[in-house]
């Protein structure tokens, strides 16, 4: 098959070209524009998943070989999780060439975080269908980039580590309550409250809840920097 003209130019951005163009058409369609005769990203996202986790790994383990597992798995999870991903494909304008249903498309999916991150692990996977570990490997590597030296020791999620402040403290974990609602249905904004039983708490408003309640975790724990 021949790529079109805005598929060859993801390939440019890439930096891979493929020799089964049908592993690049596959990874970037998405669910609700599959057919009987047109397979989605779901299984190559699978795949993608434990190839970019393998990579990391490696790559964490060679960066800090005197790290503990205890540092190295909240770097590894910071590296891995689907707002990192989805941060790479905006990198490389992978929602311009993503294939989407009417629905996903009216709905803005091609600026969807869920989406973007989904699709960049499947274009991981088709490389490494295409050519093999090593080329998955320096596509990842690349693409990640400084990343892979500058995530921080304490690289949790906001939620995670304040919850972990909390029961530090005796505290039952925090709250997190829906507090409005604006915009259009396909681009909706989320204010969200984190609070903590002492009474403390901070509001934040974002594109997405996932967001807004880590960005509203984020920001009680800067409340609590000098507890």
């Amino acid at each position: 098959m021949k790529l079109s003209a805005d598929l060859k130019a993801f390939e440019t951005r890439l930096g891979h070209s493929f020799a089964d163009p049908e592993l690049l058409l596959r990874a970037v369609t998405h669910a609700s524009m599959s057919s009987a005769t047109r397979g989605d990203n779901q299984r190559l996202e699978f795949l993608g998943d434990r190839v970019l986790g393998l990579v990391m790994a490696e790559a964490l383990l060679e960066v800090d070989p005197e790290a503990s597992e205890g540092q190295l798995a909240p770097r590894f999870n910071a590296l891995v999780r689907k707002e990192t991903c989805a941060e790479v494909a905006r990198e490389i304008d992978l929602g311009k060439v993503l294939k989407l249903g009417r629905s996903e498309m009216m709905s803005g999916g091609r600026r969807k975080q869920a989406l973007l991150g989904d699709a960049m692990e499947a274009v991981i996977a088709a490389v490494y269908r295409d050519a093999g570990f090593a080329a998955a490997r320096d596509l990842v590597r690349r693409l990640w980039g400084a990343r892979v030296h500058n995530v921080q020791d304490d690289a949790r999620d906001a939620k995670t580590a304040l919850q972990e402040w909390a029961q530090a403290r005796g505290l039952p974990p925090p709250d997190y309550v829906e507090t409005a609602r604006t915009g259009p249905d396909h681009a909706p904004q989320f204010t969200i409250r984190a609070r903590l039983s002492s009474g403390l708490s901070a509001m934040a408003t974002a594109g997405s809840k996932r967001q807004a309640e880590q960005a509203a975790a984020r920001a009680l724990l800067d409340q609590t920097v000098d507890d």
